[in-house]
């Protein structure tokens, strides 16, 4: 089974709660791989976003077709339908945690390609540097900026797709962005 990686503007047309997830996880159940497919659009993002945390982008797609391999092997475990999201960021959270033990720590960050210009080279560079610190943080800090920085989340969209409650979304980002700058602006972090 193979799924084509959603875009943000397919991910974004409508408001989501977990309650419309019933109706697809129902149908993905008795085996519908189109409804399964319809999941997988809807919560890709998320998982490639809890992925990237710890993961290269060469890892991070490999990563994110396993997990939702995982949940199609198991998703007549889950019971409740509405718990879908958490329930496969969870999957993501786990394998993510297993590759991390597989891997050699990473001595540079992923390869990427040439630049167009010296602008592109220096906002590429400060973008590896942004996920470096990023993946230094603890994790609740580290997986909600993930997913508002990287993926583009808003805070109620995280909280609905991760099973985490607004407010502990909203205090995950204030005190990880804190500890996000204080990391960037510190003269060690300066000479990486």
């Amino acid at each position: 089974m193979s799924f084509q990686a959603p875009t943000r503007e397919a991910t974004r047309q409508v408001p989501w709660t977990p309650q419309d997830d019933v109706l697809l996880v129902r149908a993905a159940q008795t085996g519908d791989p189109v409804s399964f497919d319809l999941l997988y659009r809807r919560h890709a993002r998320i998982v490639h976003g809890v992925l990237i945390g710890r993961a290269t982008r060469e890892d991070v797609e490999d990563l994110v077709q396993e997990v939702f391999l995982t949940a199609w092997r198991q998703l007549a475990t889950l019971r409740d339908p509405a718990a879908f999201g958490g329930w496969v960021v969870t999957i993501a959270r786990h394998l993510r945690i297993d590759h991390g033990r597989r891997q050699r720590p990473q001595q540079s960050l992923e390869a990427s390609p040439e630049p167009q210009s010296d602008a592109d080279a220096l906002h590429r560079l400060e973008a590896q540097r942004a996920l470096a610190a990023i993946r230094e943080l603890p994790a609740a800090y580290r997986d909600t900026l993930t997913l508002r920085l990287v993926e583009g989340l808003t805070g109620p969209e995280i909280a609905s797709r991760t099973g985490l409650g607004p407010d502990s979304v909203r205090v995950n980002l204030c005190r990880g962005m804190k500890l996000l700058r204080q990391v960037l602006t510190s003269p060690a972090a300066r000479t990486r």
